[in-house]
């Protein structure tokens, strides 16, 4: 082997031994959480100085977090355990940072240091400039403060909502929130002859929730922390928030934008993001070895405002009070900017048809001739089935001539009685003859009605909308629902539904089934009784539902309640069902039968689009 190549061979063993030992180095780091890894806002903190130490680190970083569970109680007397359980922990390998979130940790630590790491940087951050002594520092400790400014958030609020006259304070009962308590209420002294500000710490999250879904108009609601409530509660995450949003008449505002992107209104709040660059970019300079005390950082105030949106419509909040320099998030884009181009075809393509449909005007002309025809001709009942049909309809129908007939015969007797007065009165003749007049047009309308019924017309397929047979339908079952005290409602497709058929053969179908469906309801109480019947647009198809509310069909017959001669009906034929099978199949549709979870049995025709509509 030449003495070149055994230099170049030992080059690459130093570069890989070098890689590899860069590779081995890392650091540790502990981060003390206030009270629990799950609470807001600190969690997002941790969260995110966590990701700018992983993006700003040249060490592979060694991250462990734990949470000083005491500081939701106050009650100091679990921590020697907990000094002693980290001092365990770290008895081999002392941490080379430690990062404490929020002030109950930054003391915690403050007060132990000397028995768990006397020499160890430290990190305080996410404290606000009043909770710092700064006596207290020593020369292992930085900081990166906060500076919260209550008094010119809720101004802020105010100037957006001006109407505003109550705002209800939410804040947990734990000893940091009760610290908070004070020091907001110090801060908004000033505008107690502006706002009613209402302070719930001293009552249960229950009790807070039923609160604030009765404040009464032109109220707010700021909301600040929720760790415990008076009870002794603790709200993880994001449950509290989303609970008071879900019920709340009012809207909510806070301080951190921690919370904001779904229930909150938005305003000047302190930035996550930017503290936590602040603290990742020290963080960094601690681990690489920089002296804390020379490390001097301005405490992070409000960012500029944001809002939400969606809560500004809700709440009917006007965009044009907005701060000039706010950034508003999850805006709706107008019709106009979201399909710009798509708007401009269509009124294209719709100046083109405008020119095509001038020009067809004759043709359209003899269209809408032809649909008046065949709406008339739908009117017409096929001849199947007609008889037991019509019998059935006739006793309702009856029962509805009489009404007009006695009216008559009474009027008749009250002039003749009238006539043999010495003095009759002509006036009060001639209105009884108006009475008379109207009795008998309602008496002729009863009749024609069932004239239409037996009258027979020869089958005929031709393109109709399905919609136009239901409404014929529909007209002549009224009187009968009347008579027989049965609720009957009707809903049509809003769009047409046009297939081919025989209106006659269809409409027979439909009055087959409704019949049905008030048979089916006769044993119920009047005031019980309904009957429904709607049409819908569904892939390709027509459809035609009748439902009543009767006790619903068997079963075991479900399967048979179309075959020829079955029958659920004392009286019944067992033709009337099999009949309209046959004559929906042959318009190559489908008849079926149900019955709804809610009760009843419900019919569905469905029939085939005409392959112009399709």
């Amino acid at each position: 082997m030449s003495r070149a190549l055994r230099v170049w061979l030992a080059l690459i063993v130093l570069v890989l031994a070098a890689t590899d030992a860069a590779a081995a180095e890392h650091r540790k780091v502990v981060i003390l959480h206030s009270v629990g890894p799950e609470f807001r806002p600190w969690n997002e903190y941790a969260k995110q100085i966590r990701a700018e130490l992983e993006r700003l680190s040249p060490w592979t970083l060694d991250v462990r977090e734990y949470s000083l569970e005491s500081a939701r109680s106050g009650d100091a007397n679990s921590e020697p355990s907990f000094v002693q359980y980290l001092n365990a922990l770290y008895a081999d390998h002392v941490p080379n940072l430690v990062v404490a979130i929020g002030a109950p940790a930054a003391a915690f630590f403050r007060r132990h240091r000397e028995h768990l790491f006397p020499k160890t940087p430290a990190l305080f951050t996410a404290i606000d400039q009043r909770r710092i002594n700064y006596s207290d520092i020593t020369d292992y400790d930085a900081l990166v403060a906060v500076k919260n400014d209550f008094r010119f958030l809720f101004e802020s609020f105010l100037r957006i909502s001006p109407d505003t006259r109550v705002v209800a304070v939410v804040n947990g009962n734990s000893p940091n929130e009760l610290f908070w308590r004070k020091e907001i209420q110090k801060e908004l002294k000033p505008l107690e002859n502006q706002i009613d500000i209402r302070w719930y710490d001293n009552l249960s999250f229950l009790d807070i929730v039923k609160e604030t879904a009765s404040l009464p108009p032109h109220s707010a609601i700021f909301w600040n922390t929720m760790v415990v409530d008076s009870t002794g509660v603790a709200y993880e995450g994001d449950r509290a928030l989303t609970t008071l949003y879900g019920t709340a008449n009012a809207p909510i505002f806070s301080h951190d934008d921690s919370f904001f992107g779904q229930e909150i209104v938005g305003g000047p709040m302190l930035s996550a993001r930017k503290l936590s660059e602040e603290a990742g970019a020290v963080a960094v300079r601690l681990l690489e070895g920089e002296k804390p005390s020379s490390i001097r950082v301005e405490p992070v105030g409000f960012a500029k405002p944001i809002y939400d949106w969606r809560q500004l419509q809700r709440w009917g909040i006007n965009g044009s009070r907005l701060p000039p320099d706010s950034e508003v998030y999850f805006r709706e884009r107008t019709a106009w900017e979201t399909y710009r181009w798509q708007i401009v075809l269509v009124v294209g393509v719709l100046l083109i048809q405008t020119a095509l449909i001038s020009g067809l005007s004759f043709e359209r002309r003899r269209r809408l001739h032809a649909e008046v025809q065949s709406r008339q001709r739908m009117s017409e009942l096929a001849r199947v089935n007609r008889f037991s049909t019509a019998g059935v309809l006739t006793a309702s129908i009856a029962h509805e001539i009489n009404q007009p007939l006695g009216a008559l015969r009474a009027n008749a007797e009250t002039i003749q009685l009238m006539m043999e007065s010495a003095t009759p009165d002509m006036d009060e003749i001639r209105e009884i003859v108006t009475d008379i007049r109207r009795d008998e047009e309602r008496a002729s309308a009863v009749i024609l009605r069932l004239r239409s019924l037996l009258k027979k017309t020869p089958f005929e397929i031709r393109d109709i909308d399905f919609n136009d047979v239901v409404r014929g339908t529909i007209d002549l079952v009224a009187g009968v629902a009347t008579a027989r005290q049965v609720e009957f409602g009707s809903s049509l497709s809003a769009v047409p539904l046009p297939v081919k058929g025989d209106p006659i053969q269809l409409q027979q179908v439909i009055l087959n089934l409704i019949v049905n469906a008030m048979d089916a309801t006769s044993d119920l109480p009047a005031g019980k009784r309904r009957v429904s019947i709607w049409t819908t647009y569904k892939d390709k198809s027509a459809e035609a539902s009748i439902a009543d509310c009767g006790p619903g069909i068997p079963p075991d017959d479900l399967k048979r309640v179309f075959d020829p001669l079955f029958t659920t009906k004392a009286g019944g034929m067992g033709m009337g069902l099999s009949i309209a099978r046959t004559i929906i199949e042959a318009h190559r549709g489908k008849l079926s039968a149900e019955n709804p979870p809610d009760g009843g049995a419900l019919f569905r025709i469905e029939l085939p689009l005409n392959a112009a509509a399709d």
